[in-house]
């Protein structure tokens, strides 16, 4: 017997599961944070955990995004060869229509990422579609879906090699996380694909990261077959390497590793890592006939009660009076409050701000002992000032930094994750300092932002720059006047600290 489908609950379940998973952790994922977090004893890697924890549970009581970066909807869907669906649009367009809903909800506006014509004009698309979707035809009577809206910040972390058949697969994975950097923001997961074909394996890898956190039911299992070995022996290795949450050094770098694997050509080893990040987003539903598969709401008692305290080193900074003799004596793992006005702009601004400076026009803002924040804020609804605004990743503006920083007299910039060898340059050579926000706190974040107006590019939509009015917006000090980066010490000195509590705990 056939099982007929209706369009509109298709439509329905997607939009559906995306609003959901915008303001809805998985608990899996937040009780592995909380874990984490128990355990950690990086204090700066503990406090960005708190952050992750802290804003996870605002968004699910205020139903905003987790993070300002809605995503890249990826639907994975399995279709029963006993089912057919009725409407008058193709199933790619039903799904595109459904993501259209979700990221235009008038009570929770999801930021509009995609871009039509990637190497030309790149347009927004204004919709967040189209998502990208794969397909598998399954026996059954039920269309199975998986809906998830991944970051651009981790895709971008994503690699792929082809090794030799006698390569080892764990040698790779540990030689690519550290040149991961933290913009995929860990602590997360890593989806990991071997076998296959180049495409397969990144494919495998992306269907990992669907399943849930269960690293700990495996350990007191054991593994039954190789790709569950190379899980545990990948969670521990990679640990071990002390990245630690945001990058900072610390015990816990992924919260699991998921392995996929298939079969291979006798010359080849295709293996693909994907990460997930802070802002885990996936949802799972079944049509079958009679109706829209709509998410049931978790209980708040899910979330813990994390508190976030500030430390006796603290410093309280005045943006509209800082000056660069000021920035001298902050040291790397400071945490700063920062309280003033603040400049956004990221890749589109960067880059028609450097265009103007070598065509001698006068920029539109003065940068004068300003600091600049690195991101694309969602639109606010209701009495928002604006939606959440964490910020994205800091090394693809490194290009600019020289130019920006010797030519504007911009003396600061707030981003996510670690610097460059090049940017890292030039702020030492210009006295500059660079900060880093908590990626995955998106929301709390928000709240310190107490007004908001667009001063240039306004055309550029959410990649504009705004003038932000701030009051104790949390940063770490992540890059001194001196061309010290706490990603490049934190990492070293808890990689050495995780060496000696293994051998004190042999």
């Amino acid at each position: 017997m056939t099982t007929t489908i209706r369009q509109d609950d298709l439509i329905d379940s997607v939009a559906d599961a995306l609003q959901y998973i915008s303001y809805y952790h998985p608990k899996d994922f937040i009780d592995a944070v909380h874990q984490a977090y128990q355990k950690e004893i990086n204090p700066a890697a503990k406090d960005a955990m708190a952050q992750i924890l802290i804003n996870s549970r605002m968004c699910a009581q205020g139903h905003r995004p987790i993070c300002q970066d809605t995503g890249i909807v990826t639907v994975f869907v399995n279709v029963g060869m006993n089912t057919q669906v009725k409407g008058d649009l193709s199933f790619d367009d039903m799904i595109n229509e459904g993501v259209r809903r979700a990221y235009q909800h008038p009570d929770n506006l999801l930021r509009a990422s995609i871009l039509d014509d990637p190497d030309g004009k790149r347009k927004n698309t204004g919709d967040n579609t189209p998502a990208v979707i794969h397909y598998k035809m399954v026996p059954g009577d039920t269309i199975d879906v998986h809906v998830a809206a991944k970051g651009g910040g981790s895709e971008a972390k994503s690699k792929f090699a082809m090794l030799n058949p006698s390569d080892s697969v764990v040698e790779w994975v540990l030689k690519m996380v550290p040149t991961m950097g933290a913009g995929w923001c860990p602590p997360g997961m890593l989806g990991v694909g071997v076998g296959g074909t180049a495409e397969k394996a990144m494919l495998l890898a992306k269907e990992a990261l669907l399943d849930p956190i269960d690293i700990q039911d495996l350990r007191e299992k054991g593994p039954q077959n190789r790709a569950e070995e190379l899980r545990l022996e990948l969670m521990e290795k990679v640990n071990a390497l002390g990245i630690g949450a945001q990058g900072l050094g610390g015990l816990t770098t992924v919260l699991d590793v998921k392995v996929k694997d298939y079969a291979s050509h006798a010359a080849n080893k295709a293996v693909a890592i994907i990460p997930n990040c802070a802002a885990t987003r996936h949802a799972h539903f079944t049509l079958n006939g009679s109706g829209p598969a709509l998410q049931t709401p978790p209980s708040i008692e899910d979330w813990p009660e994390v508190s976030w305290e500030l430390g006796d080193s603290v410093r309280r900074v005045n943006l509209d009076s800082i000056s660069k003799q000021d920035l001298a004596d902050w040291q790397p793992g400071d945490t700063v409050l920062l309280s003033g006005k603040l400049l956004t702009g990221r890749d589109a601004a960067h880059k028609r701000l450097v265009d103007m400076i070598e065509k001698g026009e006068t920029l539109p803002v003065d940068f004068t002992n300003r600091f600049i924040y690195y991101v694309g804020p969602v639109d606010p609804v209701g009495d928002e000032v604006v939606g959440p605004a964490g910020p994205t990743t800091a090394t693809r503006m490194d290009k600019f930094t020289r130019q920006v920083l010797e030519q504007t007299g911009l003396i600061g910039m707030v981003g996510k994750a670690e610097r460059g060898t090049t940017a890292i340059e030039a702020i030492r050579d210009n006295q500059a300092v660079y900060l880093m926000a908590v990626g995955g706190a998106a929301y709390l974040v928000s709240k310190a932002i107490v007004n908001s107006k667009v001063v240039a590019f306004d055309d550029l939509g959410m990649e504009a720059i705004y003038e932000l009015e701030v009051k104790d917006m949390p940063v770490t000090v992540a890059v001194d006047t001196r061309g010290e980066s706490v990603h490049q010490t934190g990492p070293k000195k808890w990689q050495a600290k995780i060496q000696e509590l293994t051998i004190k705990s042999a």
